[in-house]
């Protein structure tokens, strides 16, 4: 039994000014919740302050994004190094937004993989179809592209899987449940090709794509769908505790 896995994507949003009280009154009405994974995403700027204020809770701290070298002169940048030492344990890599806007390849998202993983950071490794792809039909071929190039050399039991359909993130457009199994599904089936049926069946899938507290219980009702990566519905209290207690 896959443990389900929710994640609160903020993006860039929220003011730290504003974080504090909003990450202690989601630990004050999930502390119930231990039968599932939850995790804040917040911006790098919060990020100390989010881990600070989720001490001792139930709900874990990632980052969105890492750079794939150790140390040196790369201005902006944040190694995986420096999040794990102030407490963070997961980390968003290949977003549809940072390959879309930042031109991220396959080949550098696997480096960010592998660079994760080497210090005790669980990637969240996403992967998804354009809309043009879709309308293609070739959003398979593309799912497995980035999914082989991605993994490369990847320890495939100490990461966390995202499927986002870009056409859908932020966009109100939602895969529908039937839509987003049958591409979990097709995910897990590839892993059995490049690993083994053991870890493809073990390895955690999440959906990502407008996830709302609407469409949340009939998504993680699919038998190959273990969780949701949220973007805007996680920065609203009510609707993210909504989505954290699917049913």
């Amino acid at each position: 039994m896959r443990r389900p896995i929710i994640a609160g994507n903020w993006k860039m949003n929220k003011l730290p000014s504003e974080t504090r009280g909003f990450v202690e009154s989601l630990v004050k009405l999930l502390s119930d919740a231990h039968d599932r994974d939850i995790l804040l995403m917040p911006p790098f700027v919060s990020l100390s302050l989010v881990v600070d204020a989720c001490q001792g809770s139930n709900i874990k701290v990632g980052a969105q994004n890492i750079y794939f070298e150790k140390e040196g002169a790369w201005t902006g940048e944040v190694s995986a190094d420096m999040l794990k030492n102030i407490g963070a344990e997961y980390s968003i890599i290949g977003h549809s937004e940072r390959r879309q806007y930042f031109k991220e390849t396959d080949e550098m998202i696997n480096k960010k993989l592998k660079r994760a993983v080497s210090v005790g950071l669980t990637p969240i490794f996403c992967l998804g179809e354009r809309e043009v792809e879709r309308k293609k039909g070739i959003e398979r071929d593309v799912v497995y592209q980035q999914l082989t190039r991605g993994l490369l050399g990847v320890e495939l039991e100490k990461i966390v899987i995202a499927y986002e359909p870009v056409w859908a993130i932020g966009t109100g457009k939602t895969a529908t449940p039937q839509d987003a199994e049958e591409m979990h599904l097709f995910i897990r089936e590839s892993l059995q090709k490049i690993y083994n049926k053991e870890l493809a069946e073990s390895v955690r899938i999440q959906y990502g794509g407008s996830v709302k507290p609407d469409n949340i219980d009939s998504l993680m009702a699919q038998p190959d769908i273990d969780g949701a990566l949220v973007g805007g519905a996680s920065l609203n209290i009510d609707s993210f505790v909504r989505i954290v207690r699917f049913k």
